[in-house]
């Protein structure tokens, strides 16, 4: 049975969900560029992230009770965990290796001139110019891959799902739930969007300043991002492999 309690939460969870990198700070940035922006390739980007998160969501839902029950010897077992380890590590690793300070130096460098091949990629594909296919599959697959470095960090994500499957809802209904949450999920941004496209001359001056950080401390933020995934990744396998009580 769907309660208001249990939307009221799960309203909140996709609040916190829309603060992401994928569905937040990739959007702001897409939105900075000083060409009049593409509606169309802008919305592109959203469904994909909230695609994505939404087939994620029904394998949790309707596969991951099955897959849990049919491997679950094999995701416990101490080769399996010892791998996991390894990946953990060399995420914790390669994000070091990205997070230098030559490579921040470097990046300030680029913002602080407004040049760069990030400058020119961006506005290639979300600003007023032609780039037919090629701009479309640059933003689906930025959004995949804003989706994957997301997976070692998307504990609302996986609370809303738990919490939905604990309603025992038919499949129809949770689909249908899942799929609101989604949406609600990537609301802040279509608003952001709006904002935009209607007050654009109000917010250039603070969106340029706002875009020489985000390029500045874009390759930073990702080591990051795959450093966090990372620590995750080891620490539960270190915790299952049973090394710390």
């Amino acid at each position: 049975m769907v309660t208001t309690a249990m939307l009221l939460s799960l309203v909140v969870l996709a609040l916190i969900d829309s603060t992401s990198f994928g569905t937040l700070f990739i959007p702001i940035w897409l939105l900075m560029t000083d060409r009049r922006v593409r509606v169309d390739r802008f919305l592109i980007y959203l469904v994909t992230v909230a695609g994505l998160y939404f087939g994620t969501g029904l394998l949790l839902l309707f596969g991951a009770g099955a897959f849990l029950d049919r491997y679950s010897s094999f995701l416990g077992s101490d080769g399996f965990l010892l791998g996991q380890l390894v990946l953990g590590a060399a995420l914790m690793v390669v994000s070091q290796l990205m997070d230098t300070k030559r490579a921040r130096a470097r990046a300030a460098e680029r913002a602080a001139r407004g040049e760069g091949r990030i400058f020119a990629w961006r506005n290639r594909i979300i600003g007023d110019s032609d780039g037919g296919q090629g701009s479309i599959a640059a933003l689906v697959g930025l959004a995949f891959t804003a989706f994957i470095l997301e997976l070692g960090t998307m504990l609302p994500y996986l609370a809303a799902t738990g919490l939905i499957a604990a309603q025992g809802l038919s499949w129809g209904m949770s689909g249908l739930v899942l799929l609101g949450y989604c949406t609600v999920m990537v609301l802040p941004a279509v608003a952001l969007l709006i904002g935009r496209l209607l007050a654009y001359r109000a917010l250039k001056r603070p969106l340029a300043r706002l875009d020489q950080w985000f390029v500045a401390n874009a390759q930073s933020t990702t080591a990051w991002i795959i450093g966090i995934a990372g620590f995750l990744l080891a620490a539960n396998a270190i915790y299952d492999l049973g090394w710390v009580g």
